[in-house]
């Protein structure tokens, strides 16, 4: 949807009654004429800035002449908007259209959420049971040389695995030898 599209769907809702004041009118028109790049020239935001007019009529006027003059003016205006009025920026029509999701796109954060809401601690825990099976289920083999090389790995490991859980190991290995 372009800015001038935009701005005519938001026309009602900014001329309404009490959504713009006399000096947020003029703010936006000031930053219209003073910053680059200038959208209104100086007579013209003498013209919109004119306070014998009414606030209603002068803001007509200037939705109107920026619609007139294209999109990117129209862009320029939603700007100056944004800057001047963040509230009334975030309150229009057009800007709650643009805010609604597609019923039909996916949304994957839910998804991610979903999937995610463990946290880090239960992935380690489930690690760590699985390491623990894999191990009991290396060790336990009736074959003396795989008895043997779980006997050097968990000798040369004092620092991965505490020493009170490498001699309980050492132990368990030693018993099943003997059998």
């Amino acid at each position: 949807q372009s800015y001038c599209q935009r701005l005519q769907h938001d026309m009602y809702f900014l001329t309404s009654t009490s959504r713009l004041n006399e000096q947020v009118v003029d703010k936006v028109v000031l930053q219209l004429n003073r910053v680059y790049p200038q959208i209104l020239t100086n007579e013209e935001a003498e013209k919109f800035r004119n306070p014998k007019a009414s606030l209603h009529t002068r803001l007509s006027d200037l939705l109107k002449h920026l619609q007139k003059k294209g999109d990117r003016h129209c862009q320029e205006f939603y700007r100056a908007l944004q800057i001047n009025a963040e509230q009334l920026f975030n309150d229009l029509p057009s800007r709650k259209i643009l805010k609604t999701p597609d019923p039909t796109e996916l949304d994957t954060g839910k998804e991610q959420c979903m999937l995610n809401d463990r946290g880090p601690v239960f992935f380690l825990a489930c690690f760590s049971v699985a390491a623990g099976l894999a191990l009991v289920w290396y060790c336990s083999n009736s074959d003396t040389k795989v008895i043997g090389r779980a006997r050097r790995i968990l000798g040369f490991s004092p620092i991965i695995i505490g020493r009170h859980v490498r001699n309980i190991c050492m132990l368990y290995l030693e018993d099943i030898s003997r059998d």
